[in-house]
């Protein structure tokens, strides 16, 4: 029986306003990244959301970004790079406290947004992620064949290999920017039906039309998309009814 990880970026702020549905999301995955007050997220809504992971039994991860609150942690910035240990080192410690408040833990680290994608390429800013993780004794989340996933190979962090059902792939198995159109995707059958094939086969279908293999512990539907709720119950049916037990990797 193949299993599967289904988590979901959740405790997003921005501002005033509170981004997506926790309530109805948690109950949906066996993970959530939960942002740690850069891109989103503040001292309420953390200890929320760790309190609600708690109650469901999901399992938490760190959801740190660049500091960029404005721009919700999707622009690219040349941050250096003692100055973005420290932003990770203090977003971690951040939500630590909120779990530990809620009687739980973080389990793992996720980047977030442009420092995600950063970090599949840029081999120094993974260095400084692995650094991290290494450091807090956690385990990493990101894109296989990344720059990440060879930097926690060699310093022996174990990394969980990620995979997007809600996103478009270009052929080489990077992102489709969120600038370029048909990036995010909004149609909960034809998302189920990527998230069964991407954990059965191992493999999804690029923009292109071509099928390209990714092998991956952990599927991820985003909060912020809309009908975000829609699209997990969908991939969550989708994934048991094709005989996928769905587990966290950690």
């Amino acid at each position: 029986m193949p299993t599967i990880d289904l988590n979901s970026d959740l405790g997003e702020t921005h501002g005033p306003a509170i981004i997506g549905d926790d309530a109805r999301m948690m109950p949906l995955v066996t993970s959530a990244n939960l942002a740690c007050g850069a891109h989103g997220g503040d001292p309420m809504t953390m200890a929320a959301a760790c309190a609600a992971a708690v109650k469901h039994g999901i399992v938490i991860g760190a959801h740190p970004s660049y500091d960029d609150r404005e721009g919700f942690g999707r622009r690219d910035l040349d941050v250096d790079l003692s100055v973005l240990a420290v932003q990770l080192h203090t977003q971690l410690a951040t939500l630590r406290a909120a779990a530990d408040a809620a009687g739980g833990s973080v389990r793992y680290l996720k980047p977030h947004g442009a420092l995600y994608t950063r970090i599949a390429r840029d081999e120094r800013h993974a260095l400084v992620v692995v650094a991290v993780a290494s450091e807090a004794g956690l385990p990493l989340m990101g894109m296989p064949g990344s720059a990440v996933e060879r930097a926690a190979a060699a310093a022996g962090i174990p990394f969980i290999a990620e995979g997007f059902a809600d996103r478009a792939y270009y052929a080489d198995g990077t992102l489709v920017p969120r600038s370029e159109p048909g990036a995010v995707l909004h149609d909960p059958s034809s998302i189920a039906e990527r998230a069964v094939r991407i954990a059965v086969d191992g493999v999804v279908q690029a923009i292109d039309g071509s099928v390209i293999a990714l092998p991956v512990r952990s599927l991820c539907v985003h909060g912020d998309t809309l009908g975000a709720v829609d699209i997990a119950r969908a991939v969550r049916v989708a994934l048991l009814r094709a005989g996928v037990a769905l587990r966290a990797a950690v």
